[in-house]
């Protein structure tokens, strides 16, 4: 017999996990279920400075505390991977170590995963010269030239903190404007240690002795070719929706989910929050106010 649960709640984000404390008071049996780590994007992200009563502080912070709160209450949570939602009425819950758990609504906060740079043998030199966790792997580049890849708030934010331990951080960006806010921007151009180069995409590694040297890239409307010398590469280029678990009536051409304004799906009992929702803004003020809507929600349902 599977365990049951009144909300199943997938992704221990700031969605997923602000469901959880608004459920949870609402006496409601809660299993989170988190695929990697507690916290999402929050845990690997250096500071944040734009969540309402907070002016700034470490997204590993944050995320710790969004652990606590939203286990405060009596939701459980668990480690695993979601392949499939089934059901219904009742909801089954299939994690791919073969355990499953049953409940009465879904809320689906998995956030989106970041693209992975599309050179050749950038697979290879994964996490030994291409990078996508500033936070994590920073330390290694410890005054040291790297290339940053791409121009909104992420690409930006990282760059600020790499260029606090390497010796010298390029930022290079596809067109002649940057995507993140005016204040990041603002940062980044009064940093010295940071160079900024325009209307350029990657176009290959330099690699010598099995290790990356440089970075090729190439001038989007002339195609000159020029090289940045580099130990470390980050690509910051854009994220797609991890739903693919989902059945497909309830995602658009882009794979995001289709929620309503109350964050229910197509599907009852199928509900949805935080990154991996249809919708403009991707933040984390945004991500808990639909975790709270969807939440919220499910509550009125059941009763």
């Amino acid at each position: 017999m599977n365990e049951k649960y009144d909300v199943i709640i997938i992704g221990a984000g700031p969605a997923g996990l602000t469901a959880a404390i608004y459920a949870s008071r609402a006496n409601l049996e809660v299993l989170i279920i988190e695929a990697a780590v507690n916290g999402g994007k929050l845990s690997k992200t250096y500071e944040i400075e734009n969540y309402p009563g907070i002016e700034s502080i470490s997204g590993l912070e944050l995320a710790n505390q969004l652990t606590a709160h939203g286990q405060k209450f009596g939701a459980k949570l668990i480690s695993g991977e979601v392949t499939h939602v089934t059901g219904e009425g009742l909801k089954t819950v299939a994690l791919a170590d073969g355990r499953a758990f049953d409940c009465k609504a879904v809320i689906v906060a998995t956030g989106t995963r970041e693209r992975t740079l599309d050179l050749p043998h950038a697979d290879e030199f994964t996490g030994r010269g291409i990078s996508y966790c500033a936070v994590c792997d920073g330390f290694f580049y410890r005054n040291k030239e790297i290339v940053i890849i791409g121009g909104g708030n992420s690409a930006l934010e990282e760059a600020l903190y790499l260029a606090s331990l390497a010796a010298k951080v390029t930022i290079v960006i596809r067109r002649d404007v940057f995507r993140a806010d005016a204040l990041v921007v603002d940062k980044v151009k009064a940093n010295e240690k940071i160079e900024i180069i325009t209307k350029h995409v990657p176009a290959s590694l330099q690699i010598e002795d099995d290790r990356i040297t440089g970075l090729n890239i190439r001038n989007v409307d002339t195609d000159e070719i020029q090289t940045i010398p580099c130990k470390g590469i980050f690509p910051y280029i854009g994220a797609d929706p991890c739903t693919e678990f989902l059945d497909p009536s309830i995602l658009d051409e882009k794979g995001y989910i289709i929620a309503k304004e109350d964050m229910s799906t197509s599907i009852e009992g199928i509900y949805a929050a935080g990154d991996c929702i249809r919708k403009d803004l991707r933040q984390v003020v945004t991500a808990c106010n639909d975790g709270a809507i969807a939440a919220n929600s499910i509550i009125k349902h059941l009763k």
